[in-house]
């Protein structure tokens, strides 16, 4: 049999030019540009121009991209009146679900051509947006905000999710947190996007397929978990206190160590410095500072470093997000690379269909009338 390993651990299951992952040496890069680089210089926009197209926009296809996501914010008051009706839901559930009735009042949605699924990713990037953020209005008998045109993609999320428009540092801490989320490789809800595009099937199963597999606690969610611990532990020692009971009795701490990295995940170092300089601005300083002395204690006695999840659950808490929809805005960014991913196993379409090494009974077991068993 071929060679294998426990959740296709090392395994390399397809090519793909998207996204490169060096775990011993923490290098992350999408289309060859490192993360620092785009950290950086990028905005959103331009990342998810560059995970769709292998290159950077110039000016009049940045622009156009823009037009276009603003052009596709609004979603069909079919979506709006289940994402209001469902109220209180887990916020994944509600996504999953709506997300896939996108489909329903897409008249391009049965059209698998090049240009209507490229289409369909506009439309699936914007759309998931504004139901995160209208599920949240609505569900806190709050007036839903129409998004405003002259707004980025970042400033519109925390614009039409609270109300207020961000100053610069706060649109630019969310839009640094989106490019850092957009694409990690073959991960489990990639992966699970891919098997689905391979079939043929559309887009929006495939992001569904997706959007189920981030719901599990193995995969998004993790930076809820985080938040969740600084806040119940209150002070810097109760956390301390907190880790070292989870650490004597073997639990995992979410936030800290990762399936690829060997060192640092590179995405840790920007929200680290984010982490902090809005905790300043926003009087969450001790979240950040709490965060810090946990790393270096995780660190020390167990040789773990922060991966992503764990600087933007205090990020996140400090830009005034729910913690319920830490996960979901994990969607929203992951929506560019998850598309991504489709439309590059369409251009270049294989069923996946791996296989399993066989572990049970020898084969030919004897049959037993059900008088004798």
């Amino acid at each position: 049999m071929a060679v294998t390993g426990a959740g296709l651990e090392g395994i390399v299951a397809t090519d793909s030019a998207i996204c490169f992952i060096d775990g011993d040496l923490g290098i992350l890069s999408y289309q060859g540009f490192d993360i620092h680089t785009l950290a950086d210089h990028a905005t959103f926009e331009e990342v998810i121009f560059l995970l769709w197209n292998g290159r950077l926009p110039n000016r009049q296809e940045l622009d156009g991209l823009k037009a276009a996501l603003v052009k596709h914010r609004p979603i069909d008051k079919n979506v709006a009146g289940f994402v209001g009706w469902v109220g209180k839901s887990n916020p994944m559930d509600m996504l999953r679900t709506a997300v896939s009735m996108l489909s329903l009042y897409d008249p391009q949605a049965k059209d698998m051509s090049p240009e209507a699924n490229h289409e369909k990713a506009i439309k699936l990037m914007a759309q998931t947006a504004t139901i995160v953020t209208t599920f949240d209005r609505l569900r806190n008998g709050k007036t839903v905000v129409d998004g405003d045109p002259s707004l980025g993609f970042a400033a519109n999320f925390l614009y039409t999710l609270t109300g207020k428009k961000p100053d610069e540092v706060m649109e630019r801490a969310f839009d640094l947190a989106m490019i850092l989320h957009a694409d990690h490789e073959l991960n489990a809800s990639t992966f699970a996007a891919r098997v689905t595009a391979a079939t043929l099937s559309d887009i929006y199963s495939s992001v569904t397929s997706g959007i189920g597999a981030l719901k599990g606690p193995l995969h998004g969610g993790a930076n809820e978990d985080v938040i969740r611990m600084l806040l119940e532990a209150g002070s810097e020692s109760a956390a301390l206190q907190h880790v070292h009971d989870r650490l004597n009795t073997k639990r995992k701490i979410p936030g800290f160590g990762h399936r690829v990295y060997r060192t640092e995940d590179p995405r840790a170092t920007h929200l680290r410095a984010m982490s902090e300089e809005l905790g300043k601005r926003t009087g969450h300083l001790d979240l950040y500072l709490t965060s810090k002395k946990l790393e270096e204690t995780i660190k020390d006695l167990k040789g773990l470093n922060a991966n992503v999840d764990f600087y933007s659950a205090s990020t996140y808490y400090s830009l005034g997000i729910p913690i319920d929809l830490f996960t979901p805005i994990f969607a929203v960014s992951r929506m560019s690379g998850w598309t991504a991913h489709i439309l590059e196993q369409y251009r270049n379409n294989r069923l996946i269909r791996p296989r399993a090494e066989y572990t049970g009974k020898a084969v030919g077991q004897p049959w037993i009338p059900i008088e004798q068993r």
